[in-house]
């Protein structure tokens, strides 16, 4: 039996293959904001290290967004828990105005960029996050609704670059990503350890909320937190089986100048290519030579489909998209860094995210900027 098909509190065992390889890393960040499955994070991990003398340095990383009254209180909690378990503990502090809309965006970025810093005083290699089989679940319906192409429903990835950090030395790991929150929950009650409770979880006004609210009546469907993960890893596979195709067919047949003012030219034989990955190498080609921002994938897909008419129709067809053209003639398909368009003024316009982007860099692979 998979822990993920477990019951009850998680095993001295288990934890030990949730952490695996971890023994080897210069530093670890445990992210814990003092809710139950992050405090477990904090003692299970505690255990483990403990359980390894002379292995990596842990430290456990309080994020107070001060939000809320509570928060410092709450920070101060968990400093008393990573002490009675042995682990250092810091509490660092989103300062500065907060925004009126998008407030868990920005504290969500706010986060990953002050433990990406508290990281980097330690010289740590890895942040641990708490995320559990539960947020796999609401965020693939968040991505459903919309309207995400196949990376974003693949989920949040185990091991992933650190959102808004520089390079990949520093990896996101999510340990718990197969586990319910439930028997976190368990893991608590059993070594008989508190917990915050944060207000904000319940708050209807937030997206991720109401999604949680659905899952009961979609559990009686068959469709639970399980089921919802189980398809987030199979299309996290298909995902990685055509990004490598697609991957291959760049590498072999696209032409890329990557000057000042780079430019990508693919041979026709693009044209015999399934659409997925046609949308993926121009989604690729717009965001090397685009200067606009990520491209949104309704809008690649439309590229895509005009691209395909007027192949079969052996017309030329010349586009705009995210600051790159797009062009079509006898030859095969090229895209080029577009002219800067200005705003009435003078003023040039300005990138703009993606809001289907999910924080994916600029170009982690055929454009899975546009495809989530």
């Amino acid at each position: 039996m998979s822990i993920a098909d477990r019951l009850g509190p998680i095993s001295d065992t288990e934890a030990d293959l949730l952490f695996a390889g971890l023994e080897h890393a210069r530093g670890i960040v445990l992210a814990v904001a003092g809710g139950p499955a992050s405090t477990a994070l904090l003692w299970l991990a505690a255990r483990w290290r403990h359980a390894r003398p002379g292995g990596p340095a842990v430290i456990a990383v309080t994020v107070d967004h001060a939000l809320r009254p509570e928060s410092r209180d709450e920070a101060a909690a968990v400093k008393r828990i990573a002490k009675a378990c042995g682990i250092a503990h810091r509490t660092v502090r989103w300062s500065g105005v907060k925004p009126g809309t998008g407030v868990q965006k920005a504290a969500r970025e706010a986060r990953y960029r002050l433990l990406a810093a508290a990281a980097g005083r330690i010289d740590a290699d890895h942040i641990l996050t708490a995320h559990t089989r539960d947020d796999q679940a609401a965020t693939l319906l968040m991505r459903m609704s919309r309207g995400s192409g196949l990376a974003g429903l693949a989920g949040m990835a185990r091991a992933a670059p650190v959102p808004g950090a520089d390079g990949d030395a520093l990896v996101l790991l999510r340990p718990f990503l197969d586990v319910a929150k439930a028997r976190l929950m368990a893991t608590l009650r059993e070594a008989g350890i508190g917990h915050a409770d944060d207000p904000s979880n319940r708050d209807p006004r937030f997206a991720r909320v109401r999604m949680r609210a659905l899952m009961p009546a979609l559990e009686q469907e068959g469709l639970g937190s399980a089921r919802l993960a189980q398809l987030a890893r199979r299309l996290r596979r298909a995902d990685a089986a055509i990004e490598a195709v697609a991957a291959a067919w760049w590498a072999s047949h696209a032409r890329v100048h990557a000057g000042d003012v780079p430019a990508v030219a693919f041979d026709t034989t693009i044209a015999a290519l399934p659409a997925e990955i046609q949308l993926r190498l121009l989604g690729r080609g717009i965001a090397l030579c685009g200067n606009e921002g990520p491209v949104e994938l309704g809008k690649l897909e439309t590229l895509q489909e005009a691209v395909t008419a007027a192949t079969a129709a052996e017309s030329p067809l010349r586009r705009t998209l995210a600051g790159a053209v797009v062009t079509l003639d006898r030859k095969g398909l090229r895209v080029d860094r577009a002219p800067v368009r200005r705003l009435p003024g003078g003023k040039p316009v300005r990138a703009s995210r993606d809001p289907l982007n999910h924080g994916a860099s600029p170009l982690p692979h055929c454009g899975q900027t546009a495809l989530e």
